[in-house]
C-alpha cells in the first residue's frame, strides 16, 4: 500500500467511507461525488496505480464480480448498470489507485464522455 494514496488510506480505515462491500481482496464504497443514484467505487486492497500497471487478471476479475454482486443487491441489475475504469489523466483518472466505478439507477447515454 502507498502511504499517501487516498484509497489505500480508506482500505486502512484512516479515512471514513460509506462501505458497501468488503472481502479479503477488495473494498467497495459510495462515491463522494455521485454521478448516478447508485455510484460505488470498487477497489483492490492492493495498491495498483492504474490499469496500465495491473498484472493480475484475478484481481481485475474480482472487482467486476464484486460490482455485479453490488448491482444485484442495490436493485439495479435488472434495468442495467455501467462499469467504468478510467485509466490515466486524459481519461479522467484522478486517484491513482485502480478502481472500477459502478453506476446505475438512471438511463446511461452513449458515448459517455
Amino acid at each position: 500500500m502507498a502511504d499517501d494514496c487516498l484509497f489505500c488510506r480508506i482500505v486502512r480505515k484512516e479515512i471514513p467511507a460509506k462501505l458497501v462491500a468488503e472481502d479479503e481482496h477488495s473494498l467497495a464504497f459510495r462515491d463522494i461525488n455521485p454521478q448516478a443514484p447508485v455510484h460505488v467505487l470498487v477497489i483492490p486492497k492492493e495498491h495498483v496505480p492504474s490499469l496500465d500497471q495491473a498484472r493480475d487478471a484475478a484481481l481485475l476479475g474480482r472487482l467486476s464480480l464484486m460490482a455485479a454482486d453490488i448491482a444485484r443487491k442495490e436493485g439495479i441489475s435488472g434495468d442495467g448498470y455501467r462499469t467504468v475504469m478510467n485509466t490515466n489523466t486524459a481519461a479522467g483518472q484522478t486517484v491513482f489507485h485502480v478502481h472500477l466505478h459502478l453506476l446505475g439507477g438512471r438511463s446511461m447515454h452513449w458515448p459517455p464522455g
